[in-house]
């Protein structure tokens, strides 16, 4: 029923069964395609890990950014009565995702960066522009 072949036994299909002294099948190198995946993943690990870690660096900045534009921008626009365009041009390098919203009944400018942030700067009389916390922010909606 078994076939000697070579000094191994051949199972009754005619396959060479495998023993200690079988040769090693060749192995098929990596294709692009899959180096590619593998290096994407690796990629993005290490954005999920460096963003789990610097979670709060990232709020912490975006929450002082958008208060200095709103107090910036609310300071421009209702104090020297300038365009809101024209005072995005008084907003430091870097600060161009944090977008400002104009509501000019209440004097009022929204800061925000999505996701992460929001600060209000209103106008109050003789004050000037201020920071609202986050109870009067509350209490405007």
């Amino acid at each position: 029923m078994f076939v000697r072949r070579h000094g191994a036994l051949d199972a009754p299909d005619k396959v060479p069964m495998a023993t200690a002294t079988s040769p090693r099948p060749a192995k098929t190198p990596l294709s692009k395609r899959r180096i590619a995946a593998y290096a994407l993943g690796a990629i993005g690990a290490i954005a999920v890990i460096w963003l789990i870690f610097n979670f709060a660096d990232l709020k912490g900045n975006a929450r002082v950014g958008t208060a200095y534009a709103a107090h910036i921008t609310c300071s421009c626009r209702y104090i020297e009565g300038r365009s809101l365009d024209d005072c995005a041009k008084d907003l430091e390098a870097g600060m161009e995702m944090i977008s400002t919203a104009d509501d000019t009944k209440s004097q009022r400018i929204t800061a925000s960066v999505p996701f992460l942030a929001e600060a209000v700067a209103e106008k109050r009389g003789n004050y000037g522009c201020l920071i609202l916390n986050d109870d009067e922010v509350a209490a405007l909606e």
